[in-house]
């Protein structure tokens, strides 16, 4: 009979007594305790099993477990011998004064709120040991000092607090104290989220210093995370960290699920049939060398309700993440649409977080996402020159790829008018679109960007995360491409019927072109920006890719996004019955300068030039006797 699945059951001992479903990982605590380093920071993606783990940890060295090794019975741990015989980890068990603390639940938006819990989780460690205040281990002064430790104590009295608890503990057992401490990194991001990082990065750099550097009383200790924040913010003066993150190869298996442990519980719950669809959706991660390791909560929940879903993206949403992705610069948007295409980035990574530099940093919000698992490593190069080491990047899984799908929704959830927008591509309507983009871009443009006035790149920003928008809501009828210029406010986005055929032949969906420009100097209305980016289009024969793949001319609709600020002018052009029609969303404005005429399998097409007096000089245009086919064949029209 399957065991019981325990959803967000993170303690090791409720696990093991209920006997709930458990994938052995207590190798973990021989590997960690016979490498012998002192301070141990060790980085994983959340919903990792590193709180588990830091419980299992808890439960294997805690005196106050000392007789409750039945919760490692036939663990690998429990059969672990020495060269000798000897039943090492079994003798090991219970016999450490421990201190487990957890940070994950510190997510205040103020840094009062932050200092406040880190201050009452250090004083209910003292409250329950409280039994070290009976008798004389501690003098009158220690006692003081005891009675000190409090939600509203100075930062002196924090700093210093469990360097002296495990003093008082190391006292009273005998023994050097053991420390963990879990998601030590939640409260650093929710403080750069939040905008008070540097108050709390000066708070946390003594509370570690104390603690882990010049802590004598310490045994060992053991910090989780997701990033390896900066030594030279909050572990600036520790030197005896050992910080293993997702590329180390220490741990490698220790954390999440490898593929034969994965596929050995679909086999025990009766599914062995979708071990291909579970691959797909949440296999792909790496830690060093070791390959398909997958989510733990991903497939906790796949087993639990036996079909697939984006588990991970429902229940660990990264507002860090959001933000840096959605406010980024042109380059992040730009690089994160190739991800969402399949591509495949090479880049140098620093694996330190440098929080109040994500924003300018190069390749820093790829750092996060790497640390975070939302990318995996397919391949690296070390660059013994420089010292850097170059990663391969591509967006873990189709889980990850459909979470951030739903991230791009939802910026422009609640925005009627954006969804109106789509309507109106779809249907052609250019006066809807005019009226709704407008809009959109008046409620959306202060979203795209950082600061608090209007930066040189929030026109950029607007429309690169409105390209990324239009790939997530016409992903399913569109294959969606771009051929972005180097240039300022230029941005090309085809969009290609996902199966041409079928698509054309139905007349449902039309093949369009859409080309963003923002107002040049030299360009005195939008009209003339309108114009503008039409012509290239026109100059740079954008259809012609179109066209080769069978896409008749008349199923090509080509667009011009002009903007000015929040103004934005949409024009458009189609090459239907031998002429070009440019329209703005008022009535017909046909703009006619012809250059050249080319004769191609016997029916005229005409590169177009736009002049400033088209409208007069169209008056003017006589054709006449052209190669024999007749005089007058174009009608313009008003």
């Amino acid at each position: 009979m399957a065991r019981t699945i325990s959803i967000g059951n993170q303690d090791f001992e409720v696990i093991r007594r209920e006997g709930y479903f458990y994938i052995d990982k207590t190798h973990f605590i021989r590997e960690w305790w016979e490498n012998g380093d002192s301070v141990t920071l060790i980085t994983r993606p959340r919903r990792f099993g590193k709180t588990l783990n830091m419980s299992m940890l808890e439960k294997s060295f805690s005196v106050r477990y000392a007789d409750r090794g039945e919760l490692f019975h036939n663990l690998r741990i429990w059969e672990e011998k020495t060269a000798a015989g000897d039943y090492k980890y079994r003798k090991l068990q219970g016999t450490y004064p421990v201190l487990f603390i957890s940070f994950a639940g510190i997510k205040e938006n103020t840094y009062e709120g932050a200092r406040e819990s880190i201050c009452r989780i250090i004083e209910e460690q003292y409250n329950k040991r409280d039994f070290l205040l009976k008798g004389d281990l501690l003098n009158e002064k220690e006692k003081a000092f005891y009675h000190s430790v409090s939600v509203g104590m100075t930062d002196s009295v924090a700093a210093a607090s469990l360097r002296s608890l495990s003093d008082y503990l190391g006292r009273y057992y005998g023994k050097k104290t053991i420390i963990l401490l879990d998601e030590y990194d939640t409260p650093m991001q929710e403080a750069y989220v939040s905008g008070y990082w540097d108050k709390l990065v000066s708070f946390t750099r003594n509370l570690f210093n104390s603690t882990f550097e010049t802590n004598p009383y310490l045994e060992r200790a053991v910090m989780t995370g997701i990033t390896r924040v900066s030594k030279e913010s909050i572990f600036s003066d520790l030197n005896n960290l050992k910080v293993v993150t997702t590329t180390s190869e220490k741990y490698a298996d220790c954390f999440g699920f490898t593929e034969e442990e994965v596929f050995d519980a679909l086999e025990e719950y009766g599914l062995s049939a979708q071990k291909q669809t579970v691959k797909d959706w949440y296999d792909g991660f790496s830690f060093g060398e070791k390959k398909d390791i997958y989510n733990p909560w991903s497939i906790l929940n796949f087993l639990d309700e036996k079909r697939v879903d984006a588990y991970r993206a429902n229940t660990s949403a990264n507002s860090l993440v959001e933000k840096l992705l959605r406010e980024g610069k042109v380059n992040i948007k730009q690089t994160f649409e190739e991800l969402l295409n399949g591509g495949t980035l090479h880049m140098e990574i620093d694996e330190q977080i440098v929080y109040n530099q994500l924003h300018s940093r190069k390749n820093a919000v790829w750092s996060l996402l790497l640390a975070s698992g939302y990318l995996k490593v397919t391949g690296w190069t070390f660059v013994e020159e420089t010292g850097s080491a170059y990663y391969d990047l591509t967006l873990t899984n189709r889980e990850v790829h459909i979470m951030f799908n739903g991230m791009i929704r939802d910026w422009f959830s609640g925005n009627d008018n954006y969804n109106d927008f789509i309507k109106a591509l779809l249907l052609g309507d250019t006066k809807a679109m005019n009226l709704y983009m407008n809009r959109v871009s008046s409620e959306m443009f202060s979203y795209f960007d950082t600061g608090k006035k209007p930066s040189d790149e929030e026109p950029e920003r607007f429309y690169h995360g409105f390209v990324l928008g239009l790939m997530v809501e016409l992903s399913d009828r569109y294959v969606i491409t771009s051929n972005r210029e180097s240039g300022f406010g230029r941005y090309d986005v085809m969009l290609e019927p996902g199966t041409a055929s079928e698509s054309l032949a139905s007349g449902e969906l039309d093949a369009i072109i859409i080309e963003f420009k923002v107002q040049d100097t030299d360009e005195k209305e939008l009209s003339d920006t309108v114009r503008e980016a039409l012509r290239q289009i026109e100059e740079r024969d954008y259809q012609a890719n179109l066209v080769a793949k069978g896409i008749p001319e008349e199923r090509i609709r080509m667009y011009a996004f002009a903007f000015c600020g929040k103004k934005v002018l949409i024009g458009a052009c189609q090459i239907k019955n031998d002429r070009l029609m440019i329209k703005t969303g008022r009535p017909f404005l046909i703009y006619h300068c012809f250059n050249k005429l080319l004769l191609i399998n016997h029916r005229f097409f005409f590169p177009i030039q736009y002049a400033q007096s088209a409208l007069n000089e169209c008056k003017q245009f006589v054709f006449a006797g052209i190669n024999g086919h007749g005089s007058n064949p174009f009608r313009f029209f008003l």
